[in-house]
């Protein structure tokens, strides 16, 4: 689910560490994961399909970053989540950062809230729905003035490409998912 050419670190490069959250639930008896559309406001991702999360403050464990950025995102309550585990970290080099996503659970539907200025809104996807066949397309997009070819979930209107596609695609390979499908 990488895009291609795939950037790499520049030369002396500085990581910064994001953590986000992969928040599964119930819904209609579907398991879902939550999602966030960036705020147009938010600069280089603004608009993108996103894992609530950002920067893991010092001293904070993944864990703890992702949790406290779903609460500040989406008003998701840590008391509500179960930690699962974690999936492999992501370097996200257009942005600096490296993503180290954290996969938590609830057994019911959460009341979410997304933050003003920060989430344009939130979306409930149904795990089947990206499994699914032809959930994946390729589409192009540009980078500092380069054409890039991305692959990407699509879910109604929605595109999910980039490190968000990269994370789901993991998690979904851990249920048995073998890949995109015609």
């Amino acid at each position: 689910m990488a895009p291609t050419p795939r950037r790499v670190w520049p030369a002396g490069g500085r990581v910064r560490h994001a953590a986000g959250l992969l928040f599964l639930f119930p819904r209609s008896d579907r398991a879902h994961v939550v999602l966030t559309v960036r705020a147009e406001t938010l600069g280089r991702h603004s608009g993108q399909v996103s894992l609530p999360g950002g920067v893991i403050e010092p001293g904070e464990a993944f864990e703890q970053a992702a949790l406290r950025e779903a609460d500040e995102e989406i008003s998701l309550p840590a008391a509500d989540i179960e930690i699962l585990g974690a999936l492999s970290p992501i370097d996200i080099p257009v942005s600096g950062f490296r993503l180290h996503p954290v996969v938590g659970a609830s057994d019911r539907a959460p009341a979410l809230v997304p933050a003003d200025g920060e989430v344009a809104r939130i979306l409930e996807v149904p795990v089947d729905a990206l499994m699914a066949r032809g959930a994946v397309i390729l589409t192009e997009r540009e980078r500092e003035g380069s054409r890039i070819t991305v692959p990407a979930f699509r879910v109604g209107d929605d595109e999910i490409w980039g490190a968000t596609a990269m994370v789901l695609a993991e998690f979904l390979v851990m249920l048995g998912w073998t890949g995109p499908s015609d």
